[in-house]
């Protein structure tokens, strides 16, 4: 594990490198953001949309929790989700979860049973008891806790749909898709599962179809 101090060294090399590639690099940063994402993503360390997607400062706005769940009543997500979609106009909202998620799988054995990462996974065992019959049809459980990431992404996309904020953008006709995804950490790379936009009819989303095969 890094000592403390070489993460210290290693921002003072990266601020170093941006200013040799462009000197006014970090007083164009302090100018303003306009990304054109929001990622809704796992906290998992090994997970970094930022290095996934070789994004840039300012490209992308980010919100991080256990097992990338939407839960209207976490006034973080919500406070981050209402900047970007009504001061930040961003475009595209992208649920990503991965495979291997430790908090999806607790919620798929039962793993945790008081305190605040029980409570957190409310959410995740809510979308286990929804998708029960096909979780537990796909044999071992490796195997299953994928499928439950995989139905997890669809679920919070229909809960990130149906919130006021992006209904009221939907209504208004601003320019919004929300996009499903799963990273797959075997291979390094995202894998689309599903796409919602105003005139997706939410109660006719179906699972995903399967993409860890």
């Amino acid at each position: 594990m890094k000592d403390y101090r070489q993460l210290l060294l290693a921002n003072r090399a990266w601020a170093e490198e941006h200013k040799e590639g462009r000197a006014d690099f970090f007083a164009r940063q302090i100018q303003g953001q306009k990304p054109s994402f929001l990622w809704i993503g796992c906290s998992d360390s090994r997970v970094s949309p930022e290095q996934m997607t070789m994004s840039p400062p300012g490209g992308m706005f980010i919100h991080r929790n256990v097992a990338n769940l939407v839960n209207e009543e976490d006034a973080n997500l919500m406070a981050v989700l209402q900047y970007a979609v009504t001061v930040l106009k961003v475009k595209h909202l992208i649920i990503c979860g991965h495979y291997g998620c430790g908090g999806v799988r607790a919620a798929l054995t039962s793993a945790t049973s008081d305190g605040p990462v029980h409570d957190w996974l409310e959410n995740a065992r809510t979308v286990y008891r929804d998708h029960q019959h096909e979780v537990d049809a796909q044999g071992d459980e490796d195997a299953r806790a994928n499928r439950l990431v995989e139905v997890n992404v669809r679920d919070q996309l229909v809960r990130l749909a149906r919130t006021e904020i992006v209904r009221t953008a939907f209504a208004e006709r601003q320019e919004l898709y929300l996009h499903g995804w799963v990273y797959d950490m075997r291979d390094g790379l995202i894998k689309p599962l599903l796409e919602v936009n105003s005139g997706t009819v939410l109660d006719d989303l179906g699972a995903p179809e399967r993409v860890l095969l």
